[in-house]
């Protein structure tokens, strides 16, 4: 599913015009993307969190040239399901 599949079921679903769904899912997007930056945890109860954990500093290799290189430290977003949604995903 696509961000715009997606726009069209909330569509749908609310009985919003597609351009206010549109709108409203790209808030909810922008405001996640907006917390994660900032280094904040976004909960959403039953779903799941939107979060970024941080990757220390490695040594990869290149595979072209097997040359050792420093790879930097960096965050990264991670998102864990909550445990109804795993329960809804298993039924």
């Amino acid at each position: 599913m696509n961000k715009s599949q997606v726009i069209d079921a909330v569509a749908q679903k609310t009985g919003m015009k597609k351009k206010d769904a549109e709108t409203a899912v790209n808030a909810f997007l922008a405001t996640v993307e907006e917390a994660m930056v900032a280094g904040e945890k976004v909960q959403l109860v039953g779903f799941g969190t939107f979060e970024t954990k941080e990757r220390a500093a490695r040594v990869g290799r290149n595979p072209a040239t097997k040359e050792a290189i420093e790879i930097p430290a960096s965050r990264h977003p991670a998102f864990t399901a909550g445990k109804a949604l795993k329960e809804s995903v298993n039924k």
